[in-house]
């Protein structure tokens, strides 16, 4: 059964960091890529940042490029997204997604989700 699990969530004000991880388990994380995405109250899902399994390609949305680094450690089955310069219209529950398919920013093309974790940035 494959599961993800993210964490590093919380409260911080504007112009802080945050680094979120996201652990697998169920699957062998080097076969996989693993997109980061985010819901807003009241928006729909949006691609944040996607990056394969040992961070050769990674794609960024216009919105976070600069300001955030998506990582993996495929011995750790482990994922990351490093977000500096956070911005109050970066608040959301982020998610963490993988699949065995292409590099996306189509949330529809991953497999696997986790529950996601939220992320506050006050102003």
């Amino acid at each position: 059964q494959v599961q993800l699990v993210e964490s590093g969530g919380g409260l911080v004000r504007t112009g802080g960091s945050l680094r979120l991880s996201c652990v697998a388990s169920g699957l062998s994380f080097n076969s996989y890529v693993m997109g980061w995405f985010r819901q807003a109250p009241g928006k729909e899902r949006e691609f944040v940042a996607a990056a394969t399994w040992n961070g050769g390609d990674t794609r960024y949305a216009d919105s976070v490029k600069g300001r955030f680094t998506i990582s993996t450690d495929y011995t750790k089955n482990t994922g990351y997204l490093q977000m500096n310069s956070l911005k109050p219209e970066d608040t959301a529950v982020y998610y963490c997604a993988v699949t065995k398919k292409i590099l996306s920013d189509w949330s529809q093309g991953y497999d696997y989700w986790g529950q996601g974790t939220q992320v506050t940035v006050s102003s």
